[in-house]
């Protein structure tokens, strides 16, 4: 497996919001309503191929010198590949490169706290309900 991720360009959000329909709506049952919030027009897509066949995405927000890693998905085909970690690794990557950015933030779903611990993220305050899935806020100092 090859997996690639780039930043995606305008015309490749529709592949985008479709990975995460699958992953979010199809199979964990999260509301449309709930997973399309209004915030993809003014958001960093990432998209992650294996080869030439997109298989994964996840999306960045800018607020002040925060950026909030968010709607990371990986089809289920792909999950154990690698994809997910390369897909955080990037976003961390574009945070980064990103003048004033000092954090990154990201809402986990539980199960998958360790996944983030691995890249470098550190959990904090409570557990919470989101689209009905239990979450924890994790975050990473980028100084």
């Amino acid at each position: 497996m090859t997996v690639t991720v780039d930043v995606a360009t305008p015309d490749e959000l529709p592949t985008c919001l479709e990975l995460r329909n699958i992953v979010f709506v199809q199979e964990q049952g999260v509301s449309v309503e709930e997973e399309v919030d209004g915030l993809d027009n003014s958001a960093i897509h990432l998209l992650a191929r294996n080869q030439a066949d997109p298989q994964g995405a996840a999306r960045i927000l800018i607020k002040g010198d925060t950026a909030k890693i968010g709607r990371v998905c990986v089809l289920k085909q792909a999950r154990g590949t690698g994809m997910g970690a390369a897909l955080i690794r990037k976003a961390v990557e574009v945070a980064r490169a990103t003048d004033g950015v000092r954090h990154a933030k990201l809402g986990a779903q539980v199960h998958a706290l360790s996944f983030y611990e691995k890249l470098g993220f550190q959990a904090f305050g409570p557990v919470y309900m989101d689209a009905g899935i239990e979450h924890q806020d994790m975050q990473m100092d980028l100084g």
